[in-house]
């Protein structure tokens, strides 16, 4: 039984973590008004995203093109051998050694990312997640953590209201050549891509940077009077306010009895939702410490008495990690969002 919905009941972050958690391999479509993306996972990992807006085959095409890494000849017979074969242009390039692995590795990943980052600013639409095979391309062999697309796509949110109905990764600019602009090397560098041609997401490709920094270094050419808007993409109803954003990234599940059901039929009748971020930032504190306190055994012989000795962090709740030596052994946990020991949501 697939699990499906609306995003306004149910946010994109936890869909991502109730697949994460399980280790569910299968397909997760989204439909909204701006765009149709499908995730593939597999075992909770993301291992590739298709946008009807933005082809990823075209895109990798375009960015070998413009950074000289590859000729136009080469590229259409390329093109035909995958219309024939129904190959990934990245596995072709691979094989036949035009292109080096790593570097297809890297815009394809970069690719991905953006698509998925992209999602969280959705502020309608429906998704459906389909268990099913998904086919492991051995010449590509990407897989993205699913949680580190979480945060990166919480961050943005966060940087993106800055900017928000301005610049999106789809608009396109052209130089103002008779403007006079005094530029910082980052500037020149962006400024350096902006053709007419290329959209914003090609040029966080094509300069490899990070897609907020990017955005707003082409804000601040815009506001100089340096580059001119092509075409205005309409993003405003596509972007949500922080707050509704946030809301909907951090909701709980939501009462409807049919959702219930999906969720049950997906993840099994013991799982409740949580805070994950905080679930997941104590998870990866407690391994944080659990290698300092190794280290100090190693050192001195012993555990510490006490975990102050090794550190004065606290947990995500502001509250300090449970902390006992056992004879030979130690336990380090966290009392969860509750703060009561021996609880369901204790995290060691």
């Amino acid at each position: 039984m697939a699990l499906e919905g609306s995003l306004t009941d149910f946010g994109l972050a936890d869909i991502l973590q109730l697949i994460y958690f399980q280790r569910k391999t299968g397909v997760l479509s989204l439909a909204g008004k701006m765009d149709r993306v499908r995730l593939l996972f597999i075992d909770g990992k993301i291992t590739g995203a298709e946008s009807k807006r933005r082809i990823d085959d075209n895109r990798l095409g375009k960015i070998l093109l413009k950074k000289g890494l590859l000729k136009e000849p080469d590229l259409q017979l390329i093109l035909e051998e995958q219309k024939k074969t129904g190959s990934k242009l990245g596995a072709i390039l691979i094989r036949k050694g035009l292109v080096d692995r790593a570097l297809v590795l890297e815009i394809l990943t970069s690719q991905i990312s953006e698509t998925v980052i992209q999602l969280f600013s959705w502020k309608q639409g429906t998704y459906e997640f389909t268990a099913q095979g998904v086919p492991l391309d051995k010449d590509l062999d990407l897989s993205l953590d699913t949680q580190h697309l979480l945060m990166e796509g919480l961050r943005i949110v966060d940087e993106w209201s800055l900017i928000k109905g301005k610049i999106s990764l789809d608009s396109l600019f052209m130089k103002k050549e008779e403007i006079s602009c005094t530029l910082s090397d980052e500037e020149q560098e962006i400024f350096g891509y902006v053709d007419g041609e290329n959209d914003v997401s090609t040029i966080i490709d094509l300069s490899g940077q990070d897609n907020f920094q990017v955005s707003k270094t082409l804000l601040a050419l815009l506001e100089k009077g340096c580059i001119a808007a092509i075409e205005t993409v309409e993003v405003a109803e596509q972007t949500a306010s922080v707050a509704e954003t946030r809301h909907n990234l951090l909701g709980y599940l939501a009462p409807a009895a049919i959702l219930v059901s999906a969720l049950l039929a997906l993840i099994g009748p013991l799982f409740q939702p949580m805070d994950y971020l905080r679930d997941y930032r104590a998870s990866k504190s407690i391994e944080e410490l659990r290698s300092k306190i190794e280290a100090y055994r190693i050192e001195q012989g012993t555990y510490p008495e006490a975990l102050s000795v090794v550190t004065s962090a606290k947990d995500p709740w502001g509250r300090a990690y449970i902390y006992r030596v056992t004879g030979q052994a130690y336990i380090l946990k966290s009392n969860g969002a509750d703060g009561r020991e021996g609880t369901a949501d204790d995290i060691d």
